[in-house]
């Protein structure tokens, strides 16, 4: 852990990160399922999807995944997943039944849905860089059908989708402000284009569902800024190469959970959303804080 001014504030005195298991090739896309006291995260390279709880350890939930990546909860409890094999966002209800809601842009599929979020209103919005059809390893090598990586939202209600945010490069992880007024994307296009790339949060502030660019919060290293998550205090806690770096919501770093492990993103969750959870690498990894996680 890092020594700031500001660690008494989020970390407890003596919590440590503990390494919960360790099934996955690449894990990611972690999210906390309420009614199930569980982690759901996704191994996009296993193309499986596996779930930890306190009681049960560690299982697969889907042993066929279609490369799921990101992955959020709805306001119904309903899990919501980027897929990268089926290019779309898919809707699992509480049942277990699977649905795409949407793989599709003016008749033209997407590229690879890589991370999700969902807002009060229950629009979903998610990304959409090219990691699932580039070759093989994380979804279909194929063409791409559209001009570009974006922002997409989501109107399940309507089906409506449309292009939120089309200044980014290769937009991966997203979140909202914990008061929706700003939209928070993660541009890593630094492993695309090493001397012109970003590796960057950048902040859109938002008019409804209509984003604005506004300015850049951090840049985000050693590594990329991948998957990222936020507190209630609106604190952003960022993955990078070696841990979860935590930035104020004006772009000052005051703190670092250092993981052995890539980090690839992270959620919180627990009985009291206090607990903290980082996928790396192969492995899923918690610890307990002194702050608690946006409740939509």
């Amino acid at each position: 852990m890092s020594n700031t001014t500001h660690d008494a504030q989020i970390f407890l005195p003596g919590e440590m990160l503990e390494r919960l298991c360790a099934p996955a090739i690449w894990a990611e896309g972690p999210v906390w399922i309420a009614h199930l006291a569980s982690v759901i995260f996704s191994d996009v390279k296993g193309n499986k999807m596996f779930r930890w709880n306190q009681t049960e350890g560690v299982s697969v939930f889907r042993h066929e995944s279609d490369y799921a990546n990101g992955n959020a909860v709805d306001g119904e409890g309903r899990l919501i997943s980027c897929e990268h094999g089926r290019r779309g966002i898919s809707r699992t209800d509480k049942n277990g039944q699977r649905q795409m809601l949407v793989d599709k842009i003016d008749g033209k599929r997407f590229n690879s849905p890589n991370d999700v979020a969902v807002k009060s209103d229950g629009t979903i919005w998610f990304t959409d860089p090219p990691y699932g059809i580039i070759g093989n390893e994380e979804g279909y090598k194929a063409e791409s059908q559209v001009i570009g990586c974006y922002v997409y939202c989501f109107d399940p209600v309507s089906g409506k989708v449309s292009i939120a945010v089309s200044d980014t490069q290769r937009p991966n992880g997203l979140a909202f402000s914990p008061d929706e007024k700003q939209l928070y994307v993660a541009d890593m296009s630094v492993i695309d284009f090493p001397s012109q790339g970003r590796r960057e949060l950048r902040v859109y502030e938002l008019d409804g569902n209509l984003p604005r660019f506004s300015h850049k919060l951090a840049d985000v290293e050693p590594g990329i800024p991948d998957g990222f998550t936020v507190d209630h205090l609106g604190h952003v806690y960022c993955s990078c190469e070696d841990g979860v770096i935590i930035f104020t919501a004006e772009g000052q770093q005051i703190g670092k959970i250092s993981v052995p492990e890539r980090v690839s993103n992270c959620t919180f969750g627990g009985r009291n959303n206090d607990e903290l959870f980082i996928t790396a690498t192969t492995s899923l990894y918690r610890i307990k804080l002194a702050v608690h996680g946006v409740t939509r």
